[in-house]
């Protein structure tokens, strides 16, 4: 074989393996940044996390969700270059919030006291005390119930309602920057 066949074919064969590292990547995982205090301590603004998009949602896990909400002008002007690349004005935001319950759970918050299924939650990662009343009501099949750590601020199902399984992105579960702060999100 000549040397110009075997370059090509080489060329050829590291194209093929990026983009099929390319597709697999964006079919399991996906990665996000942070650009609000909704999820303050757990998450602050700039942080950059890496998502699984597959496997089982459950209490406690952060999501990264689309949200009715849309970019605004204002958004968009705020992003960086290569954020501008990657969205547009107009489109549904992406919000990170913390699931609290999931599907035929049953949620209530009365007083700054939150009852899943009838019994209080422990919540040791909150930052700000729960605002808002929900009156009991169960959460409807292929929907969750979530809520940012910083209770004062965060815009969640308190305000939005329910969040659909198929507008989940996907399950927060690396911080990959700032460098000082890599590792697991709890």
């Amino acid at each position: 074989m000549s040397r110009a066949k075997r370059e090509a074919l080489e060329w050829v064969q590291a194209i093929l393996i990026t983009l099929v590292i390319f597709l697999v990547y964006n079919f399991f995982f996906a990665t996000t940044t942070v650009y609000n205090t909704s999820m303050f301590d757990t998450l602050v603004e700039k942080d950059m996390l890496f998502m699984v998009k597959l496997g089982k949602i459950q209490q406690g896990d952060i999501v990264s969700f689309k949200s009715e909400l849309t970019l605004s002008k204002a958004d968009y002007d705020s992003l960086n270059i290569i954020q501008k690349l990657m969205h547009k004005e107009g489109e549904r935001k992406n919000l990170i919030k913390r699931v609290i319950a999931g599907p035929n759970d049953t949620i209530e918050i009365v007083n700054g006291v939150v009852k899943v299924n009838g019994v209080v939650l422990d919540e040791p990662y909150i930052y700000s005390p729960t605002n808002k009343t929900v009156p009991l009501e169960t959460v409807p099949e292929g929907k969750y119930f979530v809520m940012g750590d910083n209770r004062s601020v965060s815009y969640d199902s308190r305000d939005l309602g329910f969040v659909s399984e198929e507008d989940i992105i996907g399950k927060v579960i690396f911080r990959f920057m700032p460098l000082n702060k890599i590792g697991t999100v709890n």
